[in-house]
């Protein structure tokens, strides 16, 4: 676009080309640094926009925005939905063969694109880097920016290498961006991309649209199907599971009961990922049942749900991971089904982790982090947001917390008869055992395992008939979490830890989350007074919507392109509420740009004369 450009000309780009009316939070602010030539590190939720925020500066600036990104396998469609609104972008990356690589090599050479995307390896090929000193670099652009951290929840070694960017390209600008980093990791981030005298922008973490529900695991399956069938029917969604056994299992589970779902996990051939990836994206109301390794970077606007039926490892992996839910801004749910076994599990995982204890330390820390936000009487945003060391002034109303107050009580007592059972097996008979049977034992039950080991003569055996064998895992559960309990082996056998000695010697009392009853789900997230607001369709509106989804269906299916890459449903939603009847008209809705404008416009007018 010629000479480095004002933020009025990036203001006139965003307009234009995107098609919004204003910048929103502290893009402005970032543009207007980056296109003025300064280095950033930007902070900011999954569907903040953070893509704006290096595409309108290689816009505005002379020469080709350099993105690299870890995404291989989502770059065409980052190209193709880029090319829709009238940018000229391209990618190299090992799924090319050599004449579409010289195609992409001599459209950057002769100044033609505004956008390259690489995959980080490619900047460890000496090629790459003469290719780059040959053209005129405008920025470099490193998305998904956590991936540098050794210690966050996606560390690629790859990301390391681009330290060296500034050393080559000492007066290219360069931009980092995630969508969730503590502290700690952004400081990481910065001294890793050498990044050190960066500008940090950290947008706010909120995402007021998404309700945040966490429940105790009983039948997690059923759970997960009503879930589904109550609140989230024709919804695209993900389901998130810890082992491919278990994405296998459920994704059948779900089919079987009639629910289209797709598998996703790293022991599926290529093919098979690549195919089922671009379903999900292109397909509407399909659901995919992954392991972790689906997801980043995924710009599916309108995922309605993310489920966890296994508890992430890391507060950080699970703002991620619930942050693909509702980038459109609309209502959107983010559930996890957590219990005892989750614990335990993570536990030991830990115990057998590779690394120093340094390393298990971390893992820990982590571990508790997120255990603190399941076992939480307070708003779960409340204690999200605190994690990433930001506040809000009042509790959300849109979390479970909120919506359906828990009750905190003393388990003091509880506490002190459980750890007492631990504390007899192992002293008077040299025991360890599994949670089941130290519940077993306090509710005075005399199974085969309980006579056989002459349990029901310890003087602890049923002593705990106060409360339910529901109620007692959940006791296990709260104690493992607060540390006041330990777990070791490969069975799962219960520990006393230091804190157990400070309940059952030192009078330390334990503050324990009680579940209330639920008879009805929570009210969808729209109810809230903070979720952002979204257009809500009349009953006219609605069949008009619907033929502007089925008209984009069809487009995209002819394009071979994702059906948000034409336009996004709010922007529908927002044409069939206004029933625009001009193209001047229409180009005032947002995300109507200029070539969107030129190259649909006709065809949306010509849908809305048919229904109206």
């Amino acid at each position: 676009m010629g000479s480095l450009g004002t933020v009025s000309e990036a203001t006139e780009v965003l307009q234009r080309v995107f098609g919004y009316d204003a910048f929103r939070g502290n893009q402005q602010d970032i543009i207007e640094h980056v296109v003025g030539g300064g280095d950033a590190l930007v902070l900011m939720p999954t569907g903040g926009g953070k893509s704006l925020c290096y595409q309108i500066p290689a816009l505005v600036r002379p020469g080709t925005g350099v993105v690299i990104s870890p995404l291989i396998a989502l770059m065409q469609d980052q190209v193709d939905a880029l090319r829709t609104v009238g940018v000229r972008a391209g990618f190299l990356n090992s799924t090319q063969d050599s004449y579409a690589r010289r195609e992409v090599e001599e459209a950057f050479l002769d100044g033609e694109l505004d956008l390259l995307y690489l995959a980080p390896e490619r900047l460890r090929v000496e090629a790459t880097m003469r290719l780059l000193d040959r053209g005129k670099v405008s920025l470099f652009a490193i998305d998904e920016a956590h991936c540098v951290a050794q210690w966050g929840h996606d560390f690629r070694p790859d990301y390391l290498e681009l330290s060296a960017l500034h050393e080559r390209w000492p007066d290219v600008p360069r931009i980092a961006l995630t969508a969730t980093a503590t502290d700690a990791t952004r400081e990481e981030i910065a001294h890793r991309l050498n990044l050190t005298e960066a500008r940090h922008f950290v947008a706010s973490f909120d995402r007021p649209n998404i309700q945040y529900r966490i429940v105790p695991k009983n039948e997690p399956k059923r759970q997960l199907l009503k879930l589904l069938q109550t609140e989230h029917a024709g919804d695209a969604g993900i389901v998130y599971c810890l082992s491919r056994a278990s994405v296998e299992k459920i994704a059948d589970f779900l089919v079987e009961n009639g629910i289209e779902a797709l598998p996703y996990h790293a022991g599926l051939d290529s093919r098979t990922r690549a195919a089922n990836q671009a379903r999900f994206l292109r397909e509407d109301g399909l659901v995919m049942v992954a392991t972790i390794a689906f997801g980043m970077g995924i710009d599916k606007p309108d995922v309605r749900f993310v489920a966890h039926l296994d508890l992430p490892k890391s507060v950080e992996g699970y703002y991620q991971e619930t942050g693909r839910a509702g980038r459109d801004g609309l209502p959107s749910t983010a559930w996890l089904a957590y219990g005892l076994a989750d614990v335990v599990q993570q536990r030991q995982l830990i115990d057998k982790s590779e690394g120093d204890d340094a390393h298990r330390r971390r893992l820990n820390i982590h571990l508790d982090a997120m255990l603190a936000l399941c076992e939480t009487v307070e708003c779960r945003r409340g204690q999200l947001l605190a994690y990433f060391g930001q506040s809000q002034e009042e509790n959300c109303g849109n979390c479970d917390s909120c919506l359906t107050p828990p009750e905190a009580w003393d388990g003091t007592i509880a506490a002190q008869k459980l750890l007492s059972t631990v504390f007899r097996l192992r002293k008077e008979r040299g025991q360890k055992f599994g949670a089941g049977q130290v519940i077993d034992i306090l509710l005075g039950k005399t199974t085969d395992k309980v006579r056989q080991h002459r349990h029901d003569q310890l003087t602890v055996f049923g002593k705990g008939s106060e409360l339910r064998d529901t109620e007692w895992r959940g006791v296990v559960r709260q104690l493992l979490a607060q540390g006041l309990l330990g777990v070791e082996g490969d069975f799962g056998t219960l520990v006393l830890t230091e804190g157990s000695n400070q309940v059952l010697f030192e009078q330390r009392q334990v503050r324990l989350r009680r579940e209330p009853e639920r008879t009805r789900a929570p009210k969808a997230a729209k109810s809230s007074a903070k979720a952002k607001a979204a257009i809500e369709l009349t009953a006219e509106a609605e069949p008009i919507f619907e033929r502007l989804r089925s008209w984009r269906g069809e487009t995209a299916r002819e394009l071979g392109l994702p059906a948000y890459v034409i336009f996004h449903d709010a922007t529908l939603k927002q044409i069939a509420t206004e029933l625009p009847s001009s193209l001047e008209a229409l180009g005032t809705i947002s995300g109507v740009g200029e070539n969107k404008l030129a190259k649909y416009g006709d065809q949306i007018l010509a849908v809305l004369a048919e229904v109206v």
